[in-house]
C-alpha cells in the first residue's frame, strides 16, 4: 500500500478539540522593548498627556491592540467607531475614548471632529490607533485634519529578534507549552517580523500538533513557516 499524499495526510489529521486558553494581555505581561518604550510610556502617563487626543501608530501585529487594551482597562474608556448618527461625540462628551483601527474602519469627517471637541471641551481622552500616521489618512475636512495635527503621535517600530522570542515563548508559556530555545531561534530567524505572524505561527503549530498527537519539532516548525508565508492580520 503507498504511502498517503500530502492532501490525504491533511484530511485524515484528527481534528484537534477547541480548548480554550487565556491569553496574559495585561500590563505586567507586556514585553516592553526600545521600539515599544515611548508607546508604552504615554499609556502609562495617563490622564496626564501632552494633548487630548493621543495616536497609535504603527504596523501589522505590532502591539496596538494590546497596549489599548491597557489602556481601556486603566481609563474605563468607551469604544467607539465614529461614523455619521452613530452617537460617538455624545460618548466622548461622557468620558474617556477609544476608535481603533481608524485607517482601516474609516470615519465620518465631521463626526470624527466632533468627537475631538467634545473630549477638548469636556477635559477626556481619545486614544486611536492606525498603521498610518493621520497626516495620512483621507481627510477631506479642513478643521479635523487641523485637529489631528496637533493630536499626539507615537510611532511604534516592527519588532526585533529579541522581542519576537519572548512573544514566541510567552505565546506557548498562555498554552501551557514550552519548547527548546534553539527551537524558538529558528523560527524567529525565518518567520515574518511581526507580532500578528508570531501569533498565527503559535496558533497553527498547537493546532498541528494536537491534530497530529505530536510535539512540536523543528520539522513541523518548517512546514508552518511555509505555509503562513506572509498572510497574517493586524493586531
Amino acid at each position: 500500500m503507498s504511502d498517503l499524499t500530502e492532501k490525504d495526510r491533511r484530511r485524515h489529521e484528527q481534528l484537534p478539540l477547541a480548548f480554550t486558553y487565556d491569553p496574559a494581555s495585561g500590563r505586567e505581561d507586556l514585553l516592553v522593548s526600545e521600539r515599544l518604550s515611548a508607546a508604552v510610556s504615554i499609556v502609562d502617563a495617563w490622564p496626564h498627556w501632552p494633548s487630548p487626543v493621543v495616536v497609535l501608530a504603527g504596523p501589522v501585529g505590532s502591539g496596538k491592540s494590546h497596549l489599548a487594551a491597557i489602556w481601556r482597562e486603566r481609563s474605563g474608556a468607551v469604544p467607539i467607531h465614529p461614523k455619521a448618527a452613530s452617537g460617538a461625540a455624545a460618548v466622548a462628551a461622557a468620558g474617556p475614548v477609544l476608535f481603533e483601527d481608524a485607517e482601516r474602519r474609516g470615519f465620518d469627517d465631521t463626526e470624527l471632529f466632533h468627537v475631538i471637541n467634545s473630549v477638548r471641551e469636556n477635559g477626556h481622552s481619545l486614544l486611536i490607533t492606525s498603521r498610518l500616521w493621520p497626516m495620512s489618512w483621507p481627510v477631506a475636512l479642513p478643521d479635523l485634519r487641523s485637529r489631528l495635527k496637533a493630536a499626539t503621535v507615537v510611532e511604534i517600530g516592527e519588532p526585533d529578534e529579541e522581542l519576537l522570542a519572548q512573544v514566541i515563548v510567552k505565546l506557548f508559556a498562555d498554552r501551557q507549552l514550552y519548547i527548546d530555545d534553539k527551537l524558538v531561534g529558528y523560527i524567529v530567524n525565518r518567520m515574518e517580523r511581526s507580532l500578528a505572524a508570531a501569533q498565527t505561527i503559535v496558533e497553527r503549530l498547537d493546532r498541528l500538533a494536537l491534530g497530529r498527537g505530536t510535539r512540536i519539532t523543528r520539522q513541523l516548525a518548517a512546514e508552518v513557516l511555509n505555509e503562513v508565508g506572509n498572510t497574517v492580520d493586524d493586531d
